[in-house]
């Protein structure tokens, strides 16, 4: 069976929306979406935010995953097509990751991206 089309234009792994799930669990509410957005700013030009959000805003754009909703905004969405929201879990690092083949270049601290 394959998978349906992304409306975002965004890939959320399947360990990224197993932590999603068991984070919008633990916050115990049904209204929170994780919302993916890039603003400008960082020593690259642009920085991603990541967060889980109340909010609807007009013109975003939404994908279910398996109880997490991805939510991007329209300004967003340009530079954010054909991204990947991975989560890695290692002794080394333990966060999201967000593979983007929109950015052309990044900082040294990888915050931010151009």
């Amino acid at each position: 069976m394959t998978a349906p089309e992304s409306l975002t234009g965004v890939e959320l792994t399947p360990a990224a929306q197993e932590k999603a799930a068991a984070l919008l669990a633990q916050e115990g509410r049904d209204d929170l979406a994780l919302r993916i957005a890039v603003q400008p700013g960082g020593c690259a030009g642009l920085r991603y935010q990541l967060f889980f959000d109340d909010r609807q805003l007009d013109g975003d754009i939404v994908d279910h995953f398996d109880g997490v909703n991805l939510v991007v905004d329209r300004m967003s969405s340009p530079y954010l097509t054909g991204a990947k929201i991975d989560f890695a879990d290692t002794i080394e690092s333990q966060g999201f990751t967000i593979d983007n083949p929109n950015a052309t270049g990044s900082c040294a601290c990888g915050d931010s991206f151009s």
